[in-house]
């Protein structure tokens, strides 16, 4: 660990020294007078009805900004950084109709709140509104930087708040294990919203929290002095580029107004308190200071206050001429625009099974791009996975290719999501059971799913997320749950479940090329079946594309729609029927998202009845949105009520009887068909 002395002697005062200073008072100085323009613009409700002011904050990101090279490195500045962009050469104006909810060049074009930054020249990736949710992305940007051996420096910034959540503690764990160059910045104003650093924080400071972390260089400082955070951040930057591993930079600010606009300070702060804060105003500090050293002239500085102050206002005029977002793009850029076509060549008579389709599939995928990454818990070296699914690429490809992660959810989908945002990396991350996605659910569906919508179709995040699913091993309630209606809820995520080994191989193989994120759901009881599942393998140019349904049995009578384990369960028992002169049209889904409305709704209306089977319990379950979609769109062409054969709404026991009794049967199955033909 190292800690930096609160104040540093001053450096010798070359020009070069006099014109950054200046350059950062520049910064501090325009964030401040946007910030108060900011405040105006809210009150005369412009399109803003949301105002967060950064005072107090402005010298940290105005000085780490003097130190990094825009377009060269990284930043994920959080929402009380706008001094950061500033610096980094962002466009007032840009900032300002961002702030009105604009259609501007960057930023979201009014799908996000203001100061949720996002500007691909400058490399700054779209931020949330999730708190410290970007720690764990800016990790997984230098992981990419690290892999290609560049010196470039990934920034992060976040208040004392986001130093409680878990994602924080992850960042500097992974950063620390592997090296990383990515610098964390905490704004330190001992407040998240209303609550004190007392009741926020056991154990001291976050530096001192901190300081276990081997490998760490810690810079505990004044936020509100130009010295010291120069200091920190040169120290920071030099070690990044010398590939030396993270820092840590806590800087303590003063938050000298109220969290929003709708908030009010003098509900818990004392005035006391409030009065010893304004004191420690960085601006007058720093001008103060530049004065002493007789770095600026008092008039000198008058008149660029003057100047600076005119050019925030005539970019707020401009920003204002910017028109509105339009209503008919609302829906644009939910997905980016991926166009396959579907082949199959086989190029065996010799059948393999699921698990051996999709370890082919990633190992010819990995030969055909070198940055194809994989990694997950126990993914790598000979263990493979505990499915063995991703055997021998860490001996085929190297540690750098497939690796392990910590046991930590959350971690393997933010670092996915931040070496996606590279645009050089394929990130394929591996969850063992989807009963464990829970703790990455924050980064799967707050982060992952929405970055292409929310920054305006500027940012893709072009990730795999592979996961088993389902019951039928004995797994318990902690490994059998079938999570597809969850999943698909969120806008933003394909999601595909492949019941055999050709659709399996090749359906991963499009998900890998895909630029949007993918879910693949990949059923445990499958992975060694021969019955139904084993198929000749396809070539290693065959794909198939989202959004095709398979009919994988025709019929008159009935219309079975299944998915994932079902298949080969409804596959068995329609065929049984079939002899008895019952005709079952079985219609694998393979995707849930995208889904091939058109070849279900041909079906039911050729039919006239219809069954939807699938494992997961039946309230909420994804077969209750099909029954909507087709009652909405076929009502008219069905003889009989659309039926479901579901899961119990229970957990999944560990016992076989009780595990049987909770998910559908080939009996069950059976039963419902008759009873449905018969109607």
């Amino acid at each position: 660990m190292k800690v930096a002395t609160p104040h540093v002697l001053f450096p010798a005062k070359t020009e070069l020294d006099r014109k950054r200073i200046l350059s950062v008072w520049k910064s501090l100085f325009l964030t401040r007078t946007v910030d108060r323009k900011m405040g105006i613009l809210a009150k005369q409700n412009k399109g803003a009805t949301f105002f967060l002011s950064t005072a107090g904050h402005e010298l940290v990101g105005a000085v780490c900004a003097s130190l990094l090279t825009p377009g060269k490195d990284w930043a994920l500045p959080y929402y009380r950084d706008r001094a950061f962009p500033i610096g980094l050469g962002a466009s007032i104006t840009d900032l300002i109709g961002a702030f009105l909810t604009r259609e501007v060049a960057h930023h979201s074009g009014g799908r996000m709140m203001p100061d949720h930054f996002s500007h691909k020249p400058l490399r700054i990736p779209c931020q949330s509104s999730v708190v410290g949710s970007q720690y764990l992305q800016a990790v997984g940007l230098a992981k990419g930087i690290s892999l290609q051996g560049l010196d470039e420096v990934v920034y992060v910034s976040g208040g004392d708040g986001s130093t409680s959540q878990g994602d924080f503690h992850e960042a500097l764990n992974f950063a620390c294990i592997h090296s990383l160059p990515v610098i964390f910045v905490v704004q330190d104003n001992r407040w998240a919203i209303s609550v004190s650093a007392e009741e926020q924080t056991a154990g001291g400071s976050v530096a001192k929290r901190a300081s276990g972390f081997h490998n760490l260089a810690i810079f505990d400082v004044d936020g509100c002095d130009y010295l010291s955070l120069d200091h920190a951040m040169r120290s920071s930057v030099a070690k990044a580029r010398k590939k030396d591993g993270p820092s840590l930079i806590v800087a303590n600010v003063s938050r000298l107004s109220s969290h929003t606009a709708s908030d009010d300070q003098t509900k818990y702060k004392e005035a006391t308190l409030i009065a010893r804060e304004q004191k420690r105003d960085p601006l007058p500090l720093f001008e103060s200071w530049m004065l002493e050293e007789n770095l600026v002239q008092q008039e000198d500085l008058l008149q660029m206050k003057k100047e600076l102050s005119e050019e925030v206002e005539s970019a707020s005029c401009a920003a204002e001429a910017i028109a509105f977002p339009k209503k008919e793009g609302v829906l644009q850029h939910i997905f980016k625009e991926e166009s396959v076509v579907s082949s199959l060549r086989e190029i065996s008579d010799s059948p393999i099974v699921m698990m051996d389709a999709l370890n082919r599939a990633l190992v010819e995928e990995m030969k055909r791009d070198k940055h194809v990454l994989i990694f997950g818990e126990d993914v790598a070296h000979k263990k493979g996975g505990i499915f063995g699914i991703t055997r021998q690429l860490t001996e085929k490809f190297g540690e750098e290719r497939c690796f392990n992660t910590p046991l930590a959810e959350s971690t393997i989908v933010g670092l996915a999501i931040g070496l996606a945002f590279d645009g050089v990396h394929k990130p394929i991350a591996e969850i063992q059971y989807t009963d464990y996605v829970w703790p990455a659910l924050n980064q799967l569906a707050n982060e992952m799913a929405s970055i292409y919508y929310r920054s305006n179709g500027t940012w893709n995040c072009p990730i795999v997320v592979r996961m088993t699913c389902g019951g039928y091993i004995q797994g318990g309630p902690y490994h059998s749950q079938s999570l597809e209606s969850l999943f698909a809820h969120i806008p933003g995520i394909k999601i595909a479940i492949p019941s055999n080994a050709s659709d399996a191989k090749r359906l991963l193989k499009t998900a890998i090329r895909d630029p949007n994120p993918v879910i693949f759901l990949e059923h445990k009881a499958l992975y060694r079946q021969h019955f139904f599942s084993a198929r000749n393998e396809p070539s290693e140019d065959d794909l198939l594309a989202f959004g095709e349904a398979n009919i994988v049995a025709e019929g008159r009578d009935i219309t079975l729609l299944a998915w994932g384990m079902m298949v080969p369960m409804a596959f068995g028992v329609a065929e049984q029927l079939r002899k008895e002169g019952i005709s079952v049209e079985l219609i694998d889904l393979r995707t849930i998202v995208p889904l091939d409305m058109e070849t279900i709704l041909a079906s039911c209306r050729k039919t006239g009845k219809v069954l939807i089977l699938h494992e997961a319990a039946k309230t909420c379950g994804f077969g209750a949105e099909l029954s909507a979609r087709i009652l909405e769109e076929a009502f008219t062409d069905l003889d009989a009520p659309i039926q479901r054969l579901c899961g119990k709404d229970c957990p999944v026991p560990y016992c076989k009887d009780l595990e049987e009794a909770v998910l559908p049967q080939k009996k069950d199955l059976e039963e419902a068909l008759r009873t449905l033909y018969q109607y």
